[in-house]
């Protein structure tokens, strides 16, 4: 039972993460309404990624914890993990946050598509374009992940992982500046 809850903090964050995904969908959803064959596909993809990436996503928070912890929570790689089995792990992670990211960003285009017959007024076409932007966050920072988990020293194979936390400053300011355009919008 206690070794159950060494996994608890690689729960959490790995929720924490699917919720993110949640959230971008059913705001789109919420916004937008669609139910047209392409959108109800790409949400069907996106249920089909979330259920694939779940287990690198947990593989990749648990030896996150393990590493921060010095053991005492999360789980390790194998000791008997080869350096291709590594480099593999944070590929797959790479491509699972990729296409889950990019299926988000291809709702929100396919809104923007749609923005004639959605009527979207001028503020709507903003928020839209900046979901587009935002969006393109996460695709960008999984593709570099992606090319450091093949091109990285196997003794740097770590920083795969840690190029993610460089979203939350992107996101961030990201959102800043949309804001900040959004005001002006308003004023004008």
């Amino acid at each position: 039972l206690l070794a159950a809850f060494k996994n608890v903090p690689t729960f959490i964050c790995s929720i924490a993460v699917l919720g993110i995904y949640w959230r971008g969908h059913w705001l789109w959803s919420r916004r937008y309404g669609l139910e047209d064959g392409v959108s109800i596909l790409i949400s069907w993809m996106m249920i089909v990624t979330m259920l694939i990436f779940i287990y690198p996503l947990k593989a990749i928070f648990g030896a996150m914890w393990n590493l921060l912890s010095n053991g005492q929570v999360g789980q390790p790689f194998s000791l008997h993990t080869t350096e291709a089995q590594a480099r593999t792990i944070f590929a797959i992670y790479a491509l699972g946050l990729i296409a889950i990211s990019a299926e988000i960003l291809l709702l929100n285009f396919r809104a923007w598509q749609l923005r004639e017959p959605l009527r979207l007024n001028a503020r709507e076409r903003f928020m839209t374009r900046g979901e587009l932007t935002g969006w393109s966050i996460p695709v960008s920072v999984g593709i570099v992940s992606l090319v450091l988990s093949f091109t990285l020293p196997i003794e740097q194979i770590a920083w795969c992982g840690w190029v993610y936390f460089v979203m939350a400053i992107l996101v961030r300011v990201h959102r800043f500046l949309h804001k900040r355009r959004l005001g002006a919008m308003s004023v004008t």
